[in-house]
């Protein structure tokens, strides 16, 4: 319990005590959940003043561009580990030993595949359709295959759950893609690692022997790093909710699926093409970055700044070692919209404008042009986001599960009509 309290005055009313606890690291909280049973509620919109849960998982301190997951920052897990290793570490609190790696490896290899009949399912949509929208329907559906085993009071079942999800997201992601532009659907093999799997059923064919770059995969497993979690952003917050009334595990990645499918949260990346596509030709940069400098245009550059760290993303600056690795492999320098990506960032780094407003490129600008230069269509972009952060997720589903909580119910500020009688005729 705290020994500090904050004292809330409200008018005609005797003072509120209300507990402050500090955490590990960053702001104290206000322990607000008594004001109920004086009937009052607080008020804010989007919940960006208020701590929904307690969680060991991903600290972020935007104020000094710090992401740490479960302690460790995320340029020395990038720099010393890989995808998969982070995934232990962000669902088990703790670094795996050589043989835990190796157990939970093998466990995620042996999963990668998924049941045949699912295979039928995709023929229910279009073939335009957005992947976005299959992936959707497509990792609720997995529901129906393992409608044994989704207790999620049994920790077997929440692990096997765990490493389905891990495992089979790559598959799903390939064959959305696979789907758009008609072709097979290519299987995983049990000798490539994560990434290079995930290249190979989005590549492969089965004419021919798959031949994955090692830059590319690394390129891959950086960015599924990267994207692994990032504390309680909307879509980990809709799928903690959907979990805190019990739904299983499909479902609820389901519904993180579904909101980060919103432009203001997962698809800067591909808001980054599109604004390269806009722009169009090197000459014409001066002239859109004249309009993002002017308030009253309505235009943005997306990709620079972010809303959470006011200094620097800590992920761009791994990203962007990624990003020239990768152009340099592929060779693309003659590609437009790549050579407008690149002048935008020297701008960006040079600009006074920019440096002061610190809108320096974030990790969605450079994942942006790697998957571009890979040959990724823009419409996979927050599929892929999508595919490295359902370990978050299904983290946080974890960690939830493992403490008391209660079902999500959060109040409002109601200003509709008080009750009134219905009119007589």
């Amino acid at each position: 319990m705290s020994d500090r309290k904050a004292t809330l005055h409200v008018e005609g009313m005797d003072p509120i005590e209300l507990p402050i606890y500090s955490g590990s690291t960053g702001p104290d909280v206000i322990d607000v959940r008594q004001l109920v049973s004086k009937g009052l509620f607080t008020y804010d919109p989007g919940f960006v003043s208020t701590a929904s849960c307690e969680s060991k998982i991903t600290y972020i301190d935007g104020d000094n561009g710090i992401l740490l997951h479960r302690g460790y920052a995320i340029e020395d897990l990038a720099a010393n580990s890989n995808y998969l290793e982070t995934c232990y570490l962000l669902v088990h609190g703790e670094l795996p030993t050589a043989e835990q790696l190796e157990e939970f490896t093998a466990n995620i290899t042996n999963n990668t595949m998924v049941h045949e009949q699912l295979m039928h399912f995709f023929n229910g949509f279009r073939r335009d359709a957005h992947p976005m929208a299959i992936m959707c329907g497509v990792v609720g559906a997995l529901s129906a295959f393992y409608h044994d085993q989704l207790d999620n009071s049994n920790p077997d079942h929440r692990e096997k759950a765990i490493h389905r999800l891990i495992a089979k997201m790559p598959t799903l992601a390939a064959m959305c893609y696979k789907y758009s532009i008609g072709q097979p659907f290519i299987y995983p093999r049990d000798d490539l690692n994560y990434a290079e799997n995930f290249l190979h059923m989005m590549f492969g064919k089965p004419t021919a022997e798959s031949n994955i770059d090692p830059v590319l995969a690394r390129a891959m497993d950086k960015i599924f790093m990267l994207h692994a979690d990032h504390e309680q952003n909307a879509s980990t917050s809709t799928v903690r909710l959907a979990g805190s009334s019990g739904a299983n595990p499909f479902a609820c990645i389901a519904s993180g699926i579904a909101a980060l499918w919103g432009p203001a949260h997962g698809g800067a990346n591909e808001a980054v093409l599109d604004m390269l596509e806009e722009i169009g030709d090197v000459s014409n940069i001066d002239a859109f970055v004249a309009k993002a400098k002017d308030k009253n245009d309505p235009f943005r550059l997306m990709g620079f700044g972010h809303r959470v760290y006011k200094n620097f993303d800590p992920r761009a600056t791994v990203m962007r070692e990624t990003c020239d690795e990768v152009l340099e492999l592929l060779g693309v320098e003659n590609d437009p919209l790549l050579q407008i990506a690149k002048r935008l960032e020297q701008i960006a780094l040079e600009d006074e404008y920019f440096i002061q407003r610190k809108l320096y490129p974030n990790v969605d600008f450079y994942s942006g042009i790697i998957l571009k230069a890979i040959g990724i269509p823009t419409s996979m972009f927050t599929v892929i986001f999508a595919l490295a952060r359902t370990v978050g997720w299904i983290s946080h589903w974890h960690e939830m599960l493992n403490s008391s909580y209660r079902i999500g119910r959060p109040r409002q500020l109601y200003t509709g009509e008080p009750q009134r009688s219905y009119p007589t005729k």
